[in-house]
């Protein structure tokens, strides 16, 4: 019999975003919990003792190498570029289209700044809309992609917005969740990099911040990587996973609460194909591997 390659040291075609399988419905009456039941949280041991609090999720070493994985943002083809969503905003007050927001007697509004950002799960805004690679917006700017010493967050790029608040016709990144196409790219780049492809045993963790503060019941699931598109649209919370790990543990990713991107730690031939996908946008950070 021949000698079969190394699925890790042979670099396999990875193929382009398809849709990730999902049972019929008429097989299962709640796919998720059917195909991605809850696990002990001792599955989390390990992480713990490898990252300590996982709080925000688990964010381990470079386990030999390690990429950022960045969450997407978009552009509108038509701009605006010189109106912000806080420009916008305070002209809806004016206008009286808005009520203002008054909390404990606080003038929230007139004390604070819409950014433009949000929090948890997003996708692909819809027709108008391109994709806008950070690299891009920081070549513009003149800003670095991340700043030395700093995780990829909303501290970035601070020379594309006016006063803290991004124009309009920008997207920013979701924070504290991958976006639906990053998700569903990174989890077909894993699939084509672990040894049992769609099979491969794993393991997921939701951190106690995305399920009512919860800290005495870890919520993990189990189930197998082919079918981790159910993950994405749980009921349970309105983030992707905060840490996605193969049983085996030759990789594990974790997307923090407060960051804007994924850290993916895992072999080298996979770390080098993440960088080399052009449906995503990745990078090393030397000083956080």
């Amino acid at each position: 019999m021949p000698e079969q390659p190394d699925p890790l040291s042979d670099p396999p075609s990875v193929p382009p975003s398809v849709p990730l399988s999902v049972p019929p419905s008429d097989l299962l009456s709640d796919p998720l919990r059917g195909r991605w039941p809850l696990a002990p949280s001792a599955e989390t041991d390990w992480l713990t003792e490898l990252c300590e609090d996982g709080t925000l999720g688990f964010m381990p070493p470079g386990l030999p190498d390690a990429v950022w994985v960045l969450n997407a943002m978009y552009e509108h083809e038509q701009g605006p570029r010189d109106v912000s969503y806080d420009d916008y905003h305070k002209d809806r007050l004016a206008d009286g289209s808005r009520q203002r927001s008054v909390i404990v007697g606080v003038d929230i509004d007139a004390v604070g700044v819409v950014t433009g950002g949000d929090l948890g799960r997003s996708e692909h805004p819809g027709p108008g809309w391109r994709r806008l690679r950070w690299a891009e917006l920081a070549e513009r700017t003149g800003d670095p992609v991340v700043p030395e010493g700093m995780r990829p967050c909303f501290r970035c790029l601070p020379s594309a917005r006016k006063d803290g608040s991004w124009p309009l016709g920008i997207i920013p990144p979701t924070e504290g969740s991958l976006d639906r196409e990053t998700w569903n790219r990174l989890v077909t780049v894993l699939t084509a990099y672990s040894p049992a492809g769609p099979d491969t045993r794993c393991f997921a963790y939701y951190n106690p911040l995305m399920l009512d503060y919860d800290f005495e019941n870890l919520h993990v699931r189990a189930g197998r990587l082919g079918d981790a598109a159910l993950l994405y649209d749980t009921d349970d919370a309105d983030f992707s996973p905060s840490n996605l790990w193969a049983a085996d543990r030759s990789w594990v990713l974790c997307t923090d609460y407060d960051l804007w991107a994924t850290k993916v730690a895992g072999p080298p031939a996979l770390i080098e194909a993440l960088l080399a996908d052009p449906e995503l946008e990745a990078l090393r950070l030397p000083w956080s591997t």
